[in-house]
């Protein structure tokens, strides 16, 4: 797939990429990324892009333990003319279009943060390599490999903070806000520090710390925090509900004993 292709980023919040293939282009993208495409757009699903059998199964077994699909879908464009095909955001947040040749054509990303590459892009898993960050790495333990020269489409969830770490240059984060970063960048897990800050920060007990040189990506809101929000929140609201229910009851029980049949 040629380096620069076509593409349309459309909403706000909920945001979707329009990408338009030239003849014979494709464009892969996880299983159940994929919102609609244009008469004349393939699907061929495979495991691997490539290097015999053996090495396409290695490389879905290693992608279903990072919780991945098992597959990969390639969309090629099979008309003499330009045809459409369109991959939606799993959840709220922005849609981030790197140039892998201009990031040494290689990115590391989260394991849900990938949605759609161009067609030449290798996608592999990359497990951390220190034993800190395999342990209490959290969302950061798996990571998700690309490498190309072409265009890739990642999405964070809230809004979008992208950072170029100058060689030594150090950034800690929470693992769940890291969303890419270049294979430049040194990644790994530390100790929050501090009793009262592991129990009560409220920020996790390890946190990421990145080093240059490189770019990183940050998003605001991951989707296992907004998760654990919902779930917050639906637990208050059934507690709300319950607690209505008792004292309806209660009510009806008051309202026989007392208030008779209204004579």
């Amino acid at each position: 797939m040629a380096d620069e292709i076509d593409y349309q980023l459309v909403g706000d919040d909920m945001q979707m990429v329009v990408v338009e293939l030239d003849p014979s282009e494709g464009v892969r993208a996880e299983a159940g990324a994929m919102m609609f495409m244009e008469e004349g757009v393939e699907m061929q699903t495979s495991a691997g892009t490539g290097g015999g059998a053996m090495n396409a199964l290695f490389s879905g077994f290693k992608r279903v333990i990072a919780g991945e699909s098992f597959f990969i879908t390639t969309f090629i464009n099979s008309c003499s003319g330009k045809r459409k095909v369109a991959f939606a955001a799993p959840y709220p947040g922005k849609i981030i279009p790197v140039h892998l040749a201009d990031l040494g054509g290689r990115l590391l990303c989260q394991k849900d943060g990938f949605l759609c590459a161009a067609r030449g892009t290798d996608i592999s898993v990359a497990f951390t390599k220190r034993l800190g960050a395999g342990f209490f790495g959290g969302e950061g333990f798996i990571l998700q490999r690309l490498e190309g020269d072409g265009m890739a489409f990642i999405h964070a969830g809230g809004a979008i903070y992208q950072r170029k770490l100058g060689p030594g240059e150090r950034l800690r984060v929470d693992t769940g806000c890291l969303v890419a970063f270049e294979e430049s960048v040194g990644y790994d897990i530390g100790f929050v520090g501090g009793f009262k800050n592991a129990l009560f920060g409220g920020e996790g007990v390890f946190l990421a710390t990145l080093t240059g040189p490189g770019t990183v990506y940050l998003q605001s809101l991951p989707f296992s925090r907004m998760a654990d929000r919902i779930v917050a929140a639906t637990r208050v609201g059934g507690a709300r509900e319950e607690r209505r229910g008792v004292a309806g009851v209660g009510g009806d029980i008051l309202g026989g004993l007392f208030g008779g049949n209204g004579d």
